[in-house]
């Protein structure tokens, strides 16, 4: 454990007895407010310094050990303890870095997915389609809830673009690298010769923001607009103004929604879009400011992000932002995501202990 980390641990450990003698204070449950805040921070940081106790009490026990290492007749036991002290010692090590590491308030939030069609045409579409059913695989393995809250079909088949909302806990932080471009490789039922084509989707993921946090948008910056939807849905939807358009002027983004048969369904559904969008853009240009979120969060959603490449010819998968290449593309289709996002987070969480350690 470097000096810099033991210095950030002996302070927390300072403030954690500091913040144990202040919840025994009898005045404190007269002030409920410092009482809650107490109690959270005391929680927060006490996971670390169990962790950080327990170091302690090996790294003392590791300088007994050494002492024994002077002596000829208990070396090779003593030296043995130690193998087995340091194996310890750095599985504690790694825990506590983990939970040093700063905690994106927006990980354990829902989200929105917004997959569009970019080039390649209707081959482009078509695709768009296979990742939403990929996404809505993975989201049934861990158990959260899909709405489909915007969908623009494709001519002859999947979408031009479609947004729907994850619910779930956690969501947010397993699927945010999954944004920027994705790009398929294979021949389309459609190429007579057998020519392999390239076409490409975008993905953003957006968290989901409370109701509270989207009353932040000025009322004064949306235009909206009503027309008649278009599409499946029955006489309803194609006789009467239900359908929304909202932009945000300061911004230029534009919204829309029709897929519910109430003009309020909709404005709500379009709303809460938006404002995960704009939340989204002041995200982006945080994340400017970090080198290593720069580099696994393409989030951007641009067609000149290059994410990940799916061959189908060879079943093949490569994250070019990790350098990763797994030969099990249909097993990724059928939602085994994990495949690729759990490298991912290492190679994150790798980073930022590499940062960590360095500050």
């Amino acid at each position: 454990m470097n000096s810099s980390i033991l210095k950030k641990l002996k302070y927390l450990r300072n403030r954690y007895e500091e913040i144990e003698v202040m919840l025994a204070e009898k005045d404190l449950i007269f002030n409920q407010e410092r009482f809650k805040n107490l109690s959270k921070e005391y929680l927060q940081i006490s996971e670390v310094i169990q962790y950080f106790i327990e170091w302690e009490k090996l790294a003392l026990e590791k300088k007994d050990i050494q002492d024994l290492l002077q002596d000829e007749e208990f070396f090779y036991i003593a030296q043995e303890e130690l193998c087995k002290l340091n194996q310890k010692m750095k599985i504690i090590e790694k825990k506590i870095k983990l939970l040093l590491l700063p905690k994106d308030p927006n990980d354990k939030n829902s989200c929105f997915i917004e997959i569009r069609a970019a080039t390649g045409g209707d081959e482009a579409s078509i695709f768009a389609g296979e990742l939403f059913r990929m996404y809505t695989k993975y989201t049934e393995q861990h158990m959260w809830n899909t709405e489909i809250m915007s969908i623009s079909a494709g001519e002859k088949g999947g979408f031009k673009e479609i947004i729907a909302k994850i619910t779930g806990k956690g969501a947010c932080g397993r699927l945010k690298f999954e944004s920027g471009g994705h790009r398929v490789q294979r021949v389309p039922e459609t190429e007579s010769q057998g020519r392999i084509h390239t076409s490409t989707c975008t993905v953003a993921i957006m968290p989901v923001r409370p109701k509270s946090k989207q009353e932040d948008i000025n009322p004064a910056d949306l235009k909206i607009d009503t027309f008649r939807s278009s599409g499946a849905g029955g006489q309803h939807v194609n006789t009467t103004d239900s359908a929304i358009r909202i932009t945000h002027i300061p911004t230029g983004c534009v919204v829309e929604c029709q897929d519910e048969r109430s003009q309020h369904k909709n404005k709500a559904k379009a709303l809460s879009i938006l404002s995960a969008r704009i939340f989204s853009a002041q995200l982006a240009k945080n994340h400017e400011e970090n080198s290593s979120m720069r580099r696994l969060l393409l989030g951007s959603g641009e067609r000149s992000d290059r994410n990940r490449t799916y061959n189908f010819p060879q079943n093949r998968v490569t994250d070019h932002r990790i350098n990763l290449t797994i030969y099990k593309l249909d097993e990724v289709l059928q939602g085994k995501l994990d495949l690729l996002i759990n490298p991912m987070i290492q190679e994150y969480q790798a980073d930022m202990l590499t940062l960590l350690s360095r500050s």
